[in-house]
This record gives structure tokens, C-alpha cells and sequence, in this order.
């Protein structure tokens, strides 16, 4: 300590993480999302009272308050509303360097987040100008799907 002001050297920090594993219960709305999944197709709930758009999708609109029955398809393209480019290891997640982004699939009010897959991040620098807001992408769905999240990823679109 110097002049009452706490110094690095006389910081304390203990080192510790968390490994938590856990079964989500998710509802009627996440398991309609999620069997549309499994087909190939993203769909969203819409708000009767707004047209509120929802993604992820959500039982109550997030404006309105108002419970939400009607579900539409969305595009397999949207826009890129933001994005970080990974490059340290997180368990359970890839190897990194890895990208993900939140986007506005057409067709949808709000963000849904994934993987972006096809582009080359061997320099951090190009691959974030590459990725910029308001980047195109399209939605890209494996070929044998199980209802999860991971059933697709993004790709950029003219790279």
C-alpha cells in the first residue's frame, strides 16, 4: 500500500472454475424450435399484438407481455448484427480460433447466435473485417440433424 491506495503487488486473487453440467427443461416453445430444427427450417414465434418477430424464440412477446401462439418461418439469410472471433480455449466449445455471431435472420425482429464456419481466421485482423456489421450470411444445415442448436451454423455470403 502506498498513500492508502492498494497497490498491484498487494492484490489478492485466488484461482478457481467452474465445471457445471445441467439438463434444460425447454418448454413447448423451445421443442416446437427445436423439431423445426431437426427438419431443416428456423422458425419463430409472433407477437398477435406487435408482429413482434422472436428469436431465439420466446412464449411472451418482450414488448407486449402478451402470450405468442402463431409461428412463422424465417429466412435462411440474415445480417450480422454483431460478433466476436474466440481465440482461447473454453471447454466444451471448439478448438479455437473459432467465430460466432448474432444475426438477423430476414424475416425475424431479433438476433440469433451461432457458429460462422467458412472463413479463414489464421488472421484475426482480415477475418473481423471480413465479419463487419452488416455482413450477409445464410444459414447452412447439416445433413443429419438431432434438434439442437448445432444443427447449423452461418456462413458468410461473396466471400
Amino acid at each position: 500500500m502506498k498513500n492508502g491506495v492498494l497497490m498491484k503487488s498487494d492484490a489478492v486473487s485466488l484461482r478457481g472454475g467452474w465445471n457445471v453440467e445441467y439438463n434444460y427443461a425447454v418448454g413447448q416453445v423451445g421443442q416446437r424450435f427445436f423439431q423445426a430444427l431437426k427438419q431443416g427450417m428456423i422458425i419463430a414465434p409472433k407477437c398477435p399484438a406487435c408482429g413482434l418477430v422472436m428469436l431465439p424464440p420466446r412464449a411472451f412477446c418482450e414488448r407486449c407481455f402478451v402470450p405468442v401462439k402463431e409461428w412463422v418461418k424465417v429466412a435462411s439469410a440474415g445480417t450480422i448484427q454483431a460478433f466476436t472471433i474466440v481465440p482461447v480455449k473454453f471447454e466444451s466449445l471448439p478448438d479455437p480460433p473459432y467465430a460466432i455471431a448474432f444475426v438477423l435472420l430476414d424475416g425475424a425482429d431479433t438476433a440469433l447466435v451461432n457458429f460462422v464456419k467458412n472463413i479463414d481466421l489464421s488472421d484475426l485482423k482480415k477475418a473481423a473485417e471480413k465479419m463487419a456489421i452488416g455482413t450477409r450470411v445464410k444459414v447452412v444445415f447439416k445433413k443429419r440433424r438431432k434438434g439442437s442448436i448445432n444443427d447449423f451454423h452461418y456462413e458468410l455470403l461473396d466471400i
